[in-house]
């Protein structure tokens, strides 16, 4: 292990983390020394991610939050406080995406579902994150936003709008939040073999396309977007805050 990238003694929170990205997120912190609380809406969904992390020689725990839900935000970082003290890393991964098709079609469900848990349940665990983390001497926040934020999905309108905002949000927490001590960074991953994801890269005609527009011509596996999160965890990003990283196989620049 890397001296600037070991987080021995550090309690990170990461959302979304039963799958996907967010559970190689879970594993590669852990694998470099972080505690690491596995949270999505399930508290069973997680327990596999931490008999796994468990079983490689990680410390974890699994804690349910449906981040849409601001109920569950407070008792979250309620139970966090009781049982840690502190929190040095969240990463804000979980997402939804209810809605593929004309954004005129985007019915006000759909809207309202993608709003409260990409946008507002962003903000306000980031609010809770950077409080509980300023008590302590800072920390570290990191959004997964997308490449849909900078270039909208075809279809997926309402999302590509929360991912823009998560954005807009990273720098301005960003910049409010760093006397805090606390730094405040995104990851815009590009199209990702998640289940997530699957409705779209599984489809021979939509992948077809993509890779048309991605000089790399695949696309990414989960593991790949950890290895940027470590960085931003870490003190090897001790200087970066407000930074949005694109891990993309080149989609943005081509």
């Amino acid at each position: 292990m890397t001296a600037m990238f070991d987080l021995t003694g550090k309690v990170a929170l990461v959302t979304g983390a039963s799958r996907g990205i967010g559970e190689a997120v879970a594993k590669t912190l852990a694998a470099n020394g972080a505690y690491v609380i596995v949270s999505s809406r399930k508290a069973e969904a997680c327990e596999a991610v931490v008999a796994a992390i468990i079983a490689a020689g990680g410390k974890a725990e699994a804690r349910a939050c449906h981040i849409g839900e601001m109920a569950q935000i407070d008792t979250l970082f309620a139970d966090i406080t009781a049982a840690h003290g502190k929190l040095d890393i969240l990463v804000n991964n979980a997402a939804t995406n209810p809605h593929f098709g004309h954004i005129t079609e985007t019915d006000v469900s759909a809207f309202q579902k993608t709003v409260d848990v990409n946008i507002r349940g962003y903000f306000f665990m980031s609010s809770a994150g950077a409080k509980l983390m300023a008590k302590n001497g800072g920390g570290s926040i990191i959004n997964v936003a997308s490449v849909n934020g900078v270039v909208p999905g075809a279809m997926q309108g309402i999302y590509s709008i929360t991912k823009a905002a998560v954005i807009a949000m990273t720098k301005s927490f960003a910049q409010e939040c760093a006397p805090m001590g606390v730094r405040v960074n995104a990851l815009l991953p590009g199209a990702t073999d998640t289940k997530f994801a699957s409705a779209l890269f599984h489809n021979p005609v939509i992948l077809e396309k993509a890779l048309t527009r991605i000089p790399m011509k695949r696309i990414a596996e989960p593991d790949e977007m950890a290895g940027t999160v470590l960085y931003l965890a870490s003190n090897a990003s001790s200087y970066t805050t407000g930074a949005c990283i694109n891990v993309d196989g080149g989609y943005l620049v081509s």
